[in-house]
């Protein structure tokens, strides 16, 4: 097959396949950006999804005092390929079961335009395994958001054995143009970056949990009244090297760098989850945070993330210098 046309441009139409919280948060910043969507998804519960998140990521956008007008067009459709006919993406986006994602990709592969770029929204899939049984999966690649699609940036881009070089570049534009930061993960590897971090977060939660040591509502606030609002604008290791003062990151590495083997963590084993340990955590979170519906805590969440995406901006720092150019795209960086 031809090299995909590389264009720095917006496409004209797009198609999402699968419209789940993902998936319709692709379709609310792609018609927020001015772009036609088509879609498919079986399930009848997928037109208020789509409704619900594209009300979430208007008023989200209004926050941020970005431009919610004119909205690309969207349409339900009644089979894969009718979604992605004269489709120039496509954005698959359907539940994390390979032979769910091995059937849709083929279905679109098949149907979608020789030109047309394919892209999983897979949180772990590894795009070769992906691509396997594709005919072309030259123009495959896994863009791998995070949720809420329509605000928080960050996109990894992965490409497979097969994938173009033309091809991990005509993402990379499109998902810029689109306000976002794409970020080319260059080794391809299992649940790629950002995921592997979280699953070593989420399983030192399950320990303290099971132990006994600590509650979801615990878990949660040391997070949020501690080192995530540093991680929220340096990240990691930037929090660590003003940790090791005007020495920078070797002196923090030559002062902590002991503790890395002392016995604190369990982040190589994971606990069984029990009926019991099910129970607790499902449990606390009720008490945590049953007072709320979820589209409540999506709001909430929305709320607070403008305003931190806003703070970034006025200080040109992580997130904000995302959203500054979003809002004047021909301004300097």
């Amino acid at each position: 097959m031809d090299e995909p046309e590389y264009t720095p441009h917006l496409p004209e139409r797009t198609a999402v396949v699968g419209c789940g919280v993902i998936g319709s948060g692709w379709a609310a910043r792609l018609r927020l950006n001015g772009v036609d969507v088509r879609a498919f998804d079986p399930s009848p519960d997928a037109p208020s999804v789509v409704e619900d998140v594209l009300a979430n990521a208007i008023a989200g956008w209004e926050l941020l005092g970005l431009p919610t007008a004119p909205l690309g067009s969207f349409e339900f459709c009644d089979s894969i390929e009718a979604a992605v006919a004269g489709a120039q993406l496509v954005q698959e986006s359907v539940p994390e079961r390979l032979d769910m994602k091995h059937a849709a990709l083929s279905a679109i592969d098949t149907a979608a335009a020789p030109s047309a770029l394919l892209a999983s929204s897979t949180s772990g899939f590894k795009p070769t395994d992906l691509a396997s049984p594709l005919t072309h999966p030259e123009r495959l690649v896994v863009a791998h958001p995070f949720n809420p699609v329509y605000l928080l940036p960050l996109v990894e881009v992965v490409g497979g054995e097969d994938t173009s070089r033309g091809t991990i570049d005509r993402a990379m534009a499109i998902y810029r143009r689109l306000g976002m930061h794409p970020l080319h993960v260059r080794v391809e590897i299992d649940a790629f970056i950002a995921d592997r971090l979280l699953e070593a977060v989420w399983r030192e939660a399950l320990w303290l949990i099971n132990d006994g040591v600590a509650t979801t509502e615990e878990i949660d606030d040391a997070i949020r009244y501690g080192f995530g609002l540093r991680w929220a604008q340096m990240g990691l290791f930037e929090t660590y090297r003003i940790a090791g003062g005007t020495g920078g990151m070797r002196h923090f590495i030559a002062q902590f760098g002991e503790s890395l083997d002392w016995p604190w963590s369990k982040l190589t084993d994971t606990p069984v989850l029990t009926d019991e340990l099910i129970d607790a955590i499902a449990s606390q979170s009720d008490d945590q945070s049953a007072q709320y519906g979820v589209r409540e805590l999506e709001r909430i969440r929305d709320r607070n993330l403008a305003a931190i995406l806003q703070a970034l901006e006025a200080n040109r720092w992580g997130a904000g210098l995302t959203l500054a150019q979003q809002r004047a795209p021909n301004a300097p960086n």
